[in-house]
């Protein structure tokens, strides 16, 4: 329980409904590394928004997703090697970096200064993406990535 206020302790974390939202990428993490995190969270009675619907290609974010993410005092970004393969990923790092609420990276199986600079797998899913979603767009995902790499946060590798 006293975990619990340190991510509650702010008055606007007070009146949101969670307190914390998960951004990750399903296939990289979903089984595994974020249901620990969630489960360890959980446990301490920590408020944490999991999105467990998964998405089928073609669709749209869920609306719920966007909400949550609104909702809540904190988003913790799984970044993984695949994360920004998915448009839904950086749909959902974007609107996070757009509310300017608090951000705590972690960088798995990935080098921040990879994905600050955009480099090794990074670079090609952004120019694929910029055939299907355009300059306007891509360049948010892209600012919104660079931002969350430039915030000091946690690293988890294999070894580790």
């Amino acid at each position: 329980m006293p975990n619990s206020l340190i991510v509650s302790s702010s008055p606007a974390a007070l009146r949101l409904k969670w307190d914390v939202f998960l951004s990750f990428r399903g296939e990289d993490t979903r089984h595994g590394f974020t249901e620990n995190l969630y489960e360890s969270l959980s446990k301490e009675d920590i408020r944490v928004f999991l999105d467990n619907s998964g998405m089928a290609p073609g669709d749209e974010i869920d609306p719920t997703l966007m909400e949550a993410i609104e909702d809540s005092a904190l988003s913790i970004i799984i970044l993984s090697p695949r994360y920004a393969n998915s448009h839904w990923c950086l749909g959902e790092l974007a609107r996070i970096c757009e509310l300017r609420r608090l951000i705590l990276p972690v960088f798995y199986q990935v080098e921040p200064s990879d994905i600050r600079r955009q480099k090794g797998p990074l670079e090609q899913d952004f120019m694929d993406h910029m055939e299907r979603f355009g300059e306007e767009k891509v360049g948010k995902w892209r600012e919104a990535m660079k931002k969350v790499g430039g915030i000091s946060g946690f690293f988890v590798s294999d070894d580790r």
